[in-house]
């Protein structure tokens, strides 16, 4: 099976050479992007691009304000400081999500709460969510959300879009309206992604998304945040900005502020990435649609699209049957120069979020076990069916 899946997956690449897990595609202008920035010389965060980069995300998420930063943890970090996460706060968040997630909480001084996610989705579950809040929490006589072992507070919910697969919002969204907890989404793999028509990342008071090389768009390093409202946009931009006022040469700031602002030359290659993100959205979907051709009858299940939901397939992800053939597909599918990886190893199990609260992770358990991520790049040629 694994030889032959190895078969199928050159057939689409259509060559022999290694085959990474996500490469960047660049198709467009970006280098006639990139050359216009060096010859301005504007090539640090003041420039045209990085206004454009962030209309252009606003344009298609429909969200009230995009704020562009350096990368997906600063996009993060800047979001949940936004929502009000201070030192020693609970996060209610998924053991199944990439570090960045808890790397942000723990440099904040706040703590992750892992609650198990859903097989609908890959990520953080409605039900699993208000079951532990129902046991282990109380609402306070200021309205706050208090862990009842620990007396601390518990201020926002931050689920993560697995491999672009959209969360159930509306189901969080009605936990954190009757537990008075701030929904942040983690949308740093979910660009191209639809939840019930909106976009993820625009349901939340805030969000945070990831350019990383990737992703299913790349600035080479970058992030945004998505804003839910404007007036939260503008302060979002102030704070990433060292809080700097404006002035024609007074260097003035008003509060502590994080030096987070997206270089021009990052913003410029987000420019024409964008304008290929139609055309990406729909490759993707075709190769998703041939994996998924491809394991029907078989004994592993491909990962499909949540119900109501529109995916950016950003990851592709297979569950095998047991963990004894995961290891044999990821160690044979290597082996031949066909990148294949598992999950990530769950956040509870890394040495400083060992100790970190938790409910019930059946769910995450039985993922680490038995998912496998396939080969996800875009490409630009007819399948072989």
């Amino acid at each position: 099976m694994n030889h032959s899946l190895v078969k199928f997956i050159r057939s689409i690449y259509r060559t022999n050479d290694f085959i990474p897990l996500h490469a960047p595609t660049f198709r467009g202008n970006e280098k006639d992007y990139l050359m216009k920035t060096i010859c301005s010389t504007f090539v640090s965060s003041v420039g045209k691009y990085v206004s454009q980069f962030e209309q252009m995300v606003e344009s298609y998420t429909q969200s009230k304000k995009a704020v562009a930063v350096v990368n997906g943890s600063a996009a993060l970090h800047t979001a949940l400081f936004m929502a009000g996460v201070r030192p020693n706060d609970l996060v209610i968040t998924q053991s199944l999500t990439f570090v960045a997630t808890c790397n942000s909480l723990y440099h904040m001084g706040a703590e992750p709460l892992f609650i198990d996610v859903s097989n609908k989705t890959l990520g953080l579950s409605p039900v699993a969510t208000e079951n532990y809040l129902q046991e282990n929490a109380y609402i306070n006589e200021e309205g706050e959300c208090i862990h009842k072992n620990t007396n601390k507070r518990i201020k926002v919910v931050l689920p993560m879009h697995t491999f672009g697969h959209p969360v159930e919002l509306d189901e969080l969204n009605d936990v954190c309206k009757k537990w008075n907890l701030c929904l942040v989404e983690d949308a740093a793999e979910s660009l191209g992604s639809f939840y019930k028509s909106k976009h993820t990342g625009t349901v939340g008071k805030l969000a945070a998304l990831s350019f990383n090389g990737n992703k299913i768009i790349t600035t080479g390093g970058g992030g945004m945040v998505l804003c839910g409202s404007e007036v939260v946009g503008l302060r979002t931009k102030h704070i990433t900005t060292t809080a700097k006022i404006p002035h024609p040469y007074e260097f003035d700031h008003d509060e502590p502020g994080f030096n987070y602002r997206l270089p021009n030359l990052n913003a410029a290659l987000g420019c024409a990435q964008m304008e290929c993100l139609p055309e990406f959205l729909a490759q993707k979907r075709e190769l998703a649609n041939s994996y998924q051709e491809y394991f029907k009858g078989t004994e592993f299940k491909f990962v499909v699209e949540p119900e109501h939901c529109k995916s950016n397939y950003w990851l592709n992800a297979i569950i095998c049957p047991d963990k004894k053939c995961r290891d044999l597909l990821l160690k044979e599918t290597n082996e031949l120069n066909v990148m294949t990886r598992p999950v990530w190893k769950l956040m509870h199990k890394l040495p400083m979020f060992k100790n970190a609260l938790k409910g019930d992770l059946i769910v995450s358990e039985h993922m680490e076990a038995h998912l496998v991520n396939l080969p996800s790049s875009p490409i630009n040629i007819e399948f072989e069916k």
